[in-house]
């Protein structure tokens, strides 16, 4: 089974313009992404898809590989699944461009629960809420599972609802936005009309189950939230630099 893993990367983010050029680490922070990528044992290749030529410019600057694709994409999904047309592999990964802490090993399982569950065509991420986040906070997607580990729902919502406030059993699951796709599957979702789900709750992912389609669900350790904001992106890179030391930008 041959994986590849598609970036997208654009630069209008609405909160964050410009965010995969960020560079105050001395690198942008799409590297990070692709480095945090290029460490996983799953992957065969990746590739960052953009609409940007300067997002492509820095690309190749560091050695990595780029596509570029139409502007006119509605979602990342979308977009990789163009440059999925023209590849010859089993599975396509999608892992988010503004995630550039995002562990390698959680990579590696999202991959690992998708071959491991032959009835479900996308597996997707998920872990616990730590202290430091509030599962009513509507920017936190949650996730609820069935006995099978696969997605029942994802919403904005704290779900599931602790009615009696009671139960110690169940608890709220932060969704990590990392997809694997069978690549076969891929083509038909941008073929699949948005439903009513997904357009309350704007998560494109919804529109798989509205479809009857499974998603399975890996738990895993996950410290990072994808950046959305360049107060987010300042608050990482103080942390990475002091991670790396001095001379960090350098090397």
């Amino acid at each position: 089974m041959s994986t590849v893993a598609i970036i997208p990367a654009r630069m209008g983010s609405t909160r964050f313009p410009g965010k995969p050029l960020a560079n105050r680490t001395g690198r942008p922070m799409i590297q990070h992404v692709v480095e945090q990528a290029a460490r996983c044992t799953s992957l065969d290749r990746i590739i960052v898809a953009t609409d940007d030529l300067r997002i492509a410019e820095a690309v190749c600057a560091f050695g990595g590989e780029v596509v570029m694709t139409n502007p006119m994409h509605p979602n990342g999904t979308s977009r990789i699944a163009e440059v999925a047309e023209g590849l010859d592999c089993d599975i396509i990964l999608n892992i988010q461009g503004d995630e550039p802490s995002i562990e390698p090993s959680l990579i590696d399982a999202t991959v690992a629960a998708l071959l491991a569950d032959p009835g479900a065509v996308v597996s997707t991420a998920a872990t616990r809420f730590r202290d430091d986040e509030d599962p009513n906070d509507p920017r936190l997607v949650k996730v609820v599972l069935d006995a099978r580990s696969r997605a029942l729902y994802f919403s904005r919502a704290a779900v599931p609802f602790d009615r009696d406030g009671r139960s110690d059993s169940v608890r709220p699951l932060r969704h990590v936005g990392i997809y694997a796709y069978r690549r076969t599957f891929l083509a038909e979702y941008v073929r699949l009309p948005e439903g009513a789900l997904e357009r309350t709750e704007m998560l494109e992912q919804l529109r798989i189950l509205e479809h009857g389609y499974a998603i399975a669900v890996v738990i895993g350790e996950s410290a990072t939230q994808g950046i959305d904001t360049p107060e987010q992106y300042e608050a990482w890179a103080d942390g990475w630099l002091r991670a790396r030391g001095p001379t960090s930008t350098d090397d």
